[in-house]
C-alpha cells in the first residue's frame, strides 16, 4: 500500500490547507489554528450554529459538510483520532451567532468526551445543544441503540439540520429535527480491504484477497461476519436486510438512500450495487424520494461500501431538499 504525503505526522494539517486553497468560497482556517475550519467570514447574528468534527481521514465528511445549508465549522482530529477540547471550543466559537449551537456527530468516546468537556467550558458563553449519530447497526442491536457507532447517516443528518438551521428556526427546533432524522438513519458496511494510516505505515487490518468483512466500522472495526467475497446482488443483500428488519418501514414509505463508497471502490460498482438494492426497496413497497450514490462518508482508501436509510416525512423531505452547497454536494 502507498501513500501520497510528505511528513506523514503533517498529512491532515496539509490536507486541510489544500481544501481551503481549492475552495476558498467554502471553506477558510480559523485565524491561529491549522485544524478548525469554518464558512468565510463571520457567523450569521441570529442563526443557529451547527458544528461538527471527528478524526481526519473519512472526507468528505467532517470538514467536507461545511458551507450553506450545512455546517459553520468543524474541528478535525489528527487521522482517525478525535479533536482537541482545544479545537473543540473554537469551533464552537466561531459558529456562534447568539442563537445557541448545535453539536451534531458520531458515537465515538474520544469524541463524546471532548464535545461534552468543551461544551461545559463554554457553558456560560455560548448556549449549546448536543445530538450524536449512532445508525451502524452492525455495532450493536437495536435494544442497545446508544452504542452504536455514527457512520454515513451523519450525511443526511448534516444536511437537515442545516437546512433547519438556515431557515431560521431556533435552537430547540433545530435540536428537534436533527434528532429526528439521526434516530430515523440506519446504516450497514462490507470492506473489502484495509486503508493504511500515515503515521503508522501499515494496513489498519488484513484481510484475504477472497474475503470481505461485512458491518466493519469506519476505523477499520470488527464486523458481524467475514465472509468469503460475494456476488454484487448478495452484497446488496447483505446490506439492505439488516435495514429494513431495524426500520419500521411500510408498503407506501418514502426514504433516503446512500450507496457511500468507503474510498476505492469505484461508481460503476456502487450503481451496480444501487440496482439490486432498488429492486428489493421496490419489491417491499417502498419509495426512494431521495437517491444519493458516491463517495460521501470515506475510510481513507478502503475498498467496500456503506448503504444508509432514512425514513422520511414532509417536513424531514423539506429538509432534506431544500437548497445547500459545498465542495462535495450541491442540492
Amino acid at each position: 500500500m502507498k501513500k501520497i504525503s510528505n511528513d506523514p505526522f503533517d498529512y491532515a494539517e496539509e490536507a486541510l490547507k489544500g481544501l481551503v486553497r481549492a475552495y476558498p468560497q467554502y471553506y477558510q482556517l480559523v485565524e491561529g489554528t491549522t485544524r478548525v475550519i469554518s464558512r468565510p467570514g463571520e457567523a450569521k447574528p441570529g442563526k443557529v450554529g451547527i458544528v461538527s468534527g471527528g478524526g481526519s481521514g473519512h472526507l468528505p465528511i467532517f470538514t467536507g459538510y461545511v458551507g450553506p445549508g450545512f455546517l459553520d465549522a468543524v474541528a478535525n482530529g489528527d487521522v482517525f483520532a478525535s479533536p482537541s477540547v482545544s479545537q473543540i471550543s473554537t469551533a464552537i466559537r466561531t459558529a456562534s451567532g447568539d442563537a445557541g449551537v448545535l453539536l451534531l456527530y458520531g458515537n465515538y468516546g474520544g469524541d463524546v468526551m471532548n464535545f461534552d468537556m468543551a461544551s461545559d467550558m463554554l457553558e456560560d458563553e455560548v448556549q449549546c445543544a448536543t445530538v450524536v449519530l449512532a445508525d451502524d447497526v452492525a455495532s450493536a442491536p437495536l435494544s442497545e441503540r446508544h452504542k452504536r457507532r455514527g457512520v454515513a447517516g451523519m450525511v443526511f443528518t448534516f444536511k437537515i439540520a442545516g437546512a433547519a438551521a438556515e431557515a431560521g428556526l431556533n435552537l430547540a427546533e433545530v435540536s428537534r429535527i436533527a434528532q429526528k432524522a439521526a434516530d430515523g438513519c440506519r446504516s450497514m458496511g462490507v470492506a473489502l480491504s484495509p486503508c493504511m494510516l500515515p503515521q503508522v505505515g501499515k494496513p489498519t487490518f488484513e484481510i484475504a484477497d477472497d474475503e470481505m468483512e461485512v458491518g466493519m466500522g469506519i476505523h477499520g472495526e470488527p464486523g458481524v461476519a467475514r465472509t468469503k467475497l460475494a456476488p454484487a446482488n448478495d452484497i446488496a443483500d447483505a446490506m439492505i436486510e439488516p435495514l429494513l428488519k431495524d426500520i419500521d418501514l411500510r408498503r407506501g414509505s418514502r426514504v433516503a438512500l446512500l450507496v457511500n463508497s468507503l474510498g476505492a471502490t469505484p461508481a460503476e460498482e456502487l450503481f451496480i450495487l444501487y440496482n439490486r438494492i432498488a429492486d428489493r426497496l421496490v419489491d417491499t413497497g417502498i419509495e426512494i424520494a431521495f437517491p444519493l450514490v458516491g463517495r460521501y462518508a470515506t475510510s481513507m482508501e478502503m475498498a467496500g461500501v456503506s448503504t444508509t436509510l432514512l425514513a422520511l416525512d414532509d417536513e424531514l423531505e423539506s429538509f432534506l431538499t431544500a437548497p445547500a452547497a459545498c465542495a462535495f454536494w450541491k442540492v
